[in-house]
């Protein structure tokens, strides 16, 4: 009895340990996720006037929800736009990592230079640097968007593919900039596969390529998985992204105001989340029975 409570007193002091190492972010969490979270949710849910009294909110219901739906023809369009693009942006850009990183994973001369290089946009890249690149063309490859074969393609495809397939080539290098954290995590789930496997499949007669697709790939299916989230995640804030832009110039317009533009960012957030959900149902690791 005496060992079953000193046992007690004991996970209880470590489980204080874990929460006061956890609180910072908790307040954090608190302070400046959770309060405007929930303030913004409030907005979106009423008419919102600055006065120089404060901010005067008046009740509307869902009203700004509705009229982001179904009133407001370049929301929902911008919101398809999202989706469609950021499902065709997140598979080149894990492909394109997943390459540099199996090439970066084998040992030569300057390898570390490389890892730096295809870092670096990772740390210089900004709102107002990405916007800049952006507004002078420096993102853009013309040469392939502007061919007549590419023209062609893309003037026979369904009009809700035209868009996303434009923004493609448009901002082929824009979207290869976002691939610098994936391939440190590809390059971190390569090094733990045990090199044993690779020489017992050599061994046995595999080639290179039986050993990407029955060892290295389904090693790294989780590292995949949380690339996918991160990139997407990614994808929906940064500052170029149309939905965004959209709803920034909505805050201080007549037509909009603070509460409309609220109702939008959640319309977005949802949005989001559902691409989360698809994304984990597609990649989640299958347990083999």
């Amino acid at each position: 009895m005496v060992k079953s409570g000193l046992r007690l007193r004991f996970r209880l002091r470590e489980n204080m340990q874990g929460y006061r190492f956890i609180m910072p972010w908790l307040v954090g969490f608190v302070l400046f996720t959770a309060t405007p979270l929930i303030q913004t949710f409030q907005y979106s849910l009423s008419n919102v006037r600055v006065a120089i009294t404060g901010v005067e909110l008046t009740a509307i219901g869902w009203q700004n929800y509705t009229r982001a739906l179904f009133t407001d023809p370049t929301f929902v369009q911008l919101l398809i736009e999202y989706i469609i693009e950021t499902s065709i942006s997140v598979p080149i850009i894990l492909i394109f990592a997943m390459i540099i990183a199996l090439f970066l994973n084998v040992p030569f001369w300057g390898r570390s230079l490389f890892r730096t290089i295809f870092f670096l946009p990772v740390v210089i890249t900004s709102g107002p640097v990405i916007g800049e690149l952006t507004a002078q063309g420096a993102t853009a490859a013309p040469q392939i968007a502007t061919s007549a074969v590419v023209t062609g393609f893309i003037a026979q495809l369904p009009p809700l593919l035209r868009d996303p397939v434009q923004y493609l080539l448009t901002s082929f290098i824009l979207i290869l900039w976002f691939s610098g954290v994936q391939i440190l995590i590809y390059l971190a789930g390569l090094q733990k596969i045990d090199r044993f496997v690779y020489e017992a499949a050599a061994v046995d007669g595999a080639s290179a390529w039986e050993m990407f697709w029955k060892i290295t790939l389904p090693s790294l299916s989780t590292t995949t998985l949380i690339n996918a989230l991160y990139t997407v995640v990614t994808l929906s804030h940064f500052s170029e992204n149309k939905v965004v832009k959209y709803i920034h110039s909505r805050i201080y317009d007549v037509e909009g105001g603070i509460g409309y533009a609220s109702a939008m960012t959640f319309l977005h957030s949802l949005a989001l989340i559902g691409l989360l959900i698809a994304t984990f149902l597609v990649l989640r690791p299958r347990t083999r029975d």
